[in-house]
């Protein structure tokens, strides 16, 4: 962890990898940066299911992420079956295909100000050891003073691990921005109604956000619009 930290500090790229994941004692490790209030957008997962747990929690508006961004202090949940039924309902029973039974969410934060939240989560359910807590408290601490535009790699340098340099939730802004529009909605709430459809129709929220941008859906009338007649050659 001393060297992941010394080059999160110095490198030209971000230090993150199948070794800082394994260094916790984690199976997936998710970086989400705040961009507004507290909408978040997936900088960086070290694997799918990570990121496919940050999606959903992003979808539905609840979980341990939120809640850390919300209060602003680590949501540590060792057991999201025990606990996580009660607390976050609808994540639980949508979760049951990903294999995370623990998560460890930290607020990038310092002060009064907050800039992301970085998720640890782990197939098997149990506590943090004490190293592995002083450990991800020390990574938390250098995402935040990167993002906060101290020494070492910037957010431009992050977007390189991106496909096509693009944010991973670019679609679902731009989708947002157009149901704002369309509906006559502030975005906050807008972005309320495309989770509230990707959940009611089990779709990703991304999936629903590409659908409204290409204007195969619209949601004043939440039905999607037929698809254009290919032109036939005569």
């Amino acid at each position: 962890m001393t060297q992941i930290l010394r080059a999160l500090h110095t490198g030209a790229r971000p230090g993150l990898g199948a070794d800082c994941v394994s260094a916790l004692g984690m199976d997936h490790l998710v970086v989400s940066l705040v961009v507004e209030g507290r909408i978040t957008e997936q900088l960086w997962s070290s694997d799918l299911v990570g990121g496919a747990f940050e999606d959903l929690q992003f979808t539905l508006g609840q979980g341990p992420a939120p809640d850390a961004l919300r209060v602003g202090r680590a949501i540590v949940v060792p057991d999201l079956a025990a606990l996580g039924a009660a607390r976050w309902p609808l994540l639980v029973s949508a979760m049951a295909h990903l294999r995370v039974q623990a998560a460890f969410c930290f607020p990038l934060a310092l002060g009064g100000i907050t800039v992301g939240v970085l998720t640890a989560s782990r197939g098997s359910p149990g506590p943090m050891g004490g190293q592995q807590t002083d450990d991800i408290l020390g990574l938390a601490a250098a995402l935040t003073l990167q993002f906060l535009g101290g020494r070492g790699a910037r957010f431009e340098t992050w977007l390189e691990t991106q496909p096509d340099g693009e944010l991973h939730r670019a679609v679902v802004h731009q989708a947002t921005g157009m149901l704002s529009v369309q509906l006559a909605l502030p975005l906050g709430e807008a972005l309320l109604r495309l989770r509230a459809y990707a959940y009611s129709h089990d779709r990703s929220i991304i999936e629903t956000a590409e659908d409204v941008v290409s204007r195969r859906l619209r949601l004043d009338n939440d039905r999607p619009e037929p698809e254009s007649p290919k032109e036939t050659k005569g």
